[in-house]
């Protein structure tokens, strides 16, 4: 059976989002979010992190991680004592929406104020549930709920990981060895990279050997992996095209192409492993035009698995993809608040006879500029 795709999420009162001017942001199977320097790119993501903390019962501990309820609420508290959410996920015959609102309480906490699970089933009947909180109401009882449709939202917000490589520093999480029993599955910072490349070579070598294939043509003298475990652990190591057989270690690999071989082992994983949702955080960082088209290619190819919602600076990247996947992210002169506008095929059809998505960015037709 498909698995629901989620359609459309609004954000009231998050960071430098106004709950009286909310952010909707309507999900195509890929989503570049462009904009200037402080327009929101990042907070909007940053949401779908609360997200995941809430969905392990860890609401708590993302708040403390980012100072207090202060530093999440739009200007503070006294501007706003709350912040709610909305995501709406499409099945095949049925629309299942999850609401909630986030309050402000002692001591800087958010306390689950509200939580409410919608179902549509033939798109005439709307069935509402409601979630009763906890007795402290300090983390989400979706967790705990039996029902199909809160069950369903809930393994899909499970589903929904966000990654960021942009610390490839020597002692950065790429570069550092792992071990061998880590999760199957890639961690938010690639920091069990060598782990699961192992894990996939054993258990899918055509996804393995893909990865390889994909590394070899944006990183010209990579010949292949050397993932040999050592007391437990694995480190990235690898050969080159010389032809002799001395093993070279992840610290011999520049920045970008550390970072190519996160994106490629991320985006080529099978289906079996990856997440239903990726949000990825400025993935160009680094790399070269031609890995910029490896990239989108890779992009494109993962959107059959997953939903794929991309931050991003990059020209090139953008004119890989059509209109009504990109969403223009700009901070309101007049309020000091994220907007979002989603482009229009149509409303662009005229300008793209003559001019490139990237151009047009450019002479700031799409907005998002400085």
């Amino acid at each position: 059976m498909k698995q629901d795709r989620l359609s459309k999420i609004t954000i009231r009162g998050y960071k430098s989002i106004a709950y009286d001017n909310p952010v909707t942001l309507n999900l195509q199977d890929v989503t570049l979010l462009i904009g200037a320097n402080g327009a929101g790119k990042s907070n909007i993501l940053s949401f779908f992190k609360l997200l995941g903390f809430m969905m392990n019962g860890a609401l708590q501990r993302y708040v403390e991680q980012e100072g207090t309820s202060n530093a999440l609420l739009h200007y503070g508290v006294k501007v706003t004592p709350q912040l709610s959410c909305e995501l709406v996920y499409q099945g095949e015959q049925r629309t299942n929406t999850y609401r909630f609102t986030l309050a402000h309480a002692t001591e800087g906490r958010l306390l689950i104020d509200d939580e409410k699970v919608f179902s549509n089933c033939d798109r005439t009947r709307d069935d509402t549930q409601g979630i009763a909180p906890s007795y402290n109401y300090r983390e989400s009882d979706l967790l705990k709920s039996t029902a199909d449709k809160a069950i369903g939202i809930r393994e899909n917000l499970l589903q929904t990981k966000f990654y960021q490589f942009h610390d490839s520093s020597s002692n950065g999480p790429l570069r550092q060895a792992s071990q061998v029993d880590t999760p199957n599955y890639l961690q938010t910072q690639a920091t069990n990279i060598a782990a699961f490349l192992l894990f996939l070579k054993e258990n899918y070598p055509v996804e393995f050997r893909k990865i390889e294939e994909h590394v070899r043509f944006v990183v010209p003298n990579f010949r292949e992996f050397y993932l040999v475990p050592n007391k437990g652990y694995v480190s990235l190591k690898w050969y080159d095209t010389s032809g002799n057989d001395y093993v070279l270690t992840a610290d011999q690999l520049s920045d970008g192409s550390i970072r190519f071989i996160a994106l490629a082992t991320l985006l080529l994983q099978p289906q079996e492993t990856i997440a239903r949702i990726i949000i990825l955080d400025e993935p160009e960082l680094g790399l070269h035009p031609m890995a910029i088209d490896a990239l989108a290619h890779l992009i494109e190819d993962a959107s059959l698995k997953s939903q794929i919602l991309v931050s991003t600076q990059s020209k090139e990247l953008i004119d890989y993809f059509e209109p009504q996947n990109i969403a223009v992210v700009e901070m309101a002169e007049d309020s000091h608040t994220t907007t979002v506008q989603q482009l229009d095929n149509e409303a662009l059809s005229s300008w793209l006879e003559n001019y490139t998505l990237s151009e047009l960015w450019d002479k700031n037709v799409l907005g998002g500029r400085p």
